[in-house]
């Protein structure tokens, strides 16, 4: 276990993708997949505050949690993700991908990364959807400069209402070491 609670953060890495499927009503996913090369990941908290007023107050209010969306960006998304996340079909005989505009992307949970001055932080959107990843390219010039690949990404709530799991400074080492080897659930009570 980590001692202290993190001041700052920083460095978003170990970016990982698990195919979102269900058995029955209970929600389950693939062993998660590594997406080297994480560049970016900002995520803006999806939901509004209501106000209900009476006798001239606020006489109730509530908060709607919708979860989070933004962008991932990475130096390149690769393509078995394509394969298994925007459904991009690998031509045997050729080994060419192609996007197909029929094809609807499947739900998966979103695994990272981010450090901190005392510790790691690792984070799970359970029930993410994402846009197709853009495409960039720029001509040559005196200096090399990669280009990156963005898609939207959008965390919905999961039907128990569970959006996003994070590690806290007293996480045990057990759950920490096994991060990205299967999505983490709440222990049965």
């Amino acid at each position: 276990m980590a001692t202290g609670e993190n001041k700052v953060q920083f460095n978003l890495k170990n970016v990982h993708y698990a195919l979102f499927t269900t058995e029955g009503d209970t929600p389950a996913w693939s062993t998660p997949v590594a997406v080297p090369g994480a560049v970016n990941l900002s995520l803006e908290q999806q939901g509004e505050l209501t106000k209900f007023y009476a006798d001239g107050i606020v006489y109730w209010q509530s908060s709607s949690n919708n979860g989070y969306e933004g962008d991932l960006e990475m130096a390149r998304f690769p393509d078995q993700m394509r394969q298994d996340v925007w459904g991009e079909e690998l031509v045997a005989t050729d080994n060419v991908l192609i996007e197909n505009a029929n094809v609807q992307p499947k739900p998966f949970a979103l695994l990272f990364q981010i450090d901190g001055d005392k510790t790691n932080n690792f984070y799970c959107l359970y029930n993410c959807n994402a846009t197709r990843p853009s495409v960039a390219g720029s001509t040559t010039n005196e200096n090399k400069e990669p280009k990156t690949e963005t898609c939207t990404i959008s965390a919905v709530p999961l039907a128990n209402g569970n959006v996003k799991a994070a590690t806290t400074a007293t996480t045990t080492d057990d759950v920490r070491n096994n991060w990205f080897k299967k999505v983490y659930e709440k222990p049965a009570a």
